[in-house]
């Protein structure tokens, strides 16, 4: 009875650790879906390469090229986007969404992004207000 017992632990035990995920561990996030941040400064966003990367505000960021890098790791305040990637329309409604690298806008020198092509809409529709508002909300969606 007690062989059974502990067969049927064991097996059951290994049955539960073949079912968990592998983990590759000390996984980073990736900033902005891996574009790079430089390159909507300059007009036109594209995806960074994994070799051209750095780290900054607990996240790898990708870019197009060893220039483009050192000019975010130079300054990066003015090349990361505003709260964090996130949707500047949901935080300007005080919660979180995420930032869709492909809907964008540079206002001031500052990249911000949004969700979806309808929130850069109503954004758009009072980028000063909606701006302060994400700026007061922020810290509170966002306490880290």
């Amino acid at each position: 009875m007690i062989r059974s017992f502990i067969a049927a632990s064991v097996t059951a035990a290994a049955l539960a650790f073949t079912a968990l995920p592998a983990s590759a561990g000390n996984q980073l996030p990736v900033a902005i879906a891996g574009y790079d941040s430089v390159s909507y400064h300059d007009g036109q966003p594209v995806a960074g390469e994994a070799r051209h990367n750095h780290f900054w505000n607990g996240a790898v960021w990708y870019f197009s090229s060893a220039e483009n890098r050192d000019r975010f790791a130079a300054d990066p305040a003015s090349y990361a986007p505003a709260y964090d990637g996130y949707c500047s329309w949901a935080a300007s409604q005080a919660y979180k969404a995420p930032g869709d690298p492909n809907v964008w806008e540079i206002v001031d020198g500052t990249l911000y992004l949004q969700v979806h092509e309808r929130a850069q809409e109503l954004w758009e529709a009072d980028i000063p207000a909606h701006i302060a508002a994400g700026d007061e909300n922020w810290p509170r969606i966002n306490p880290f």
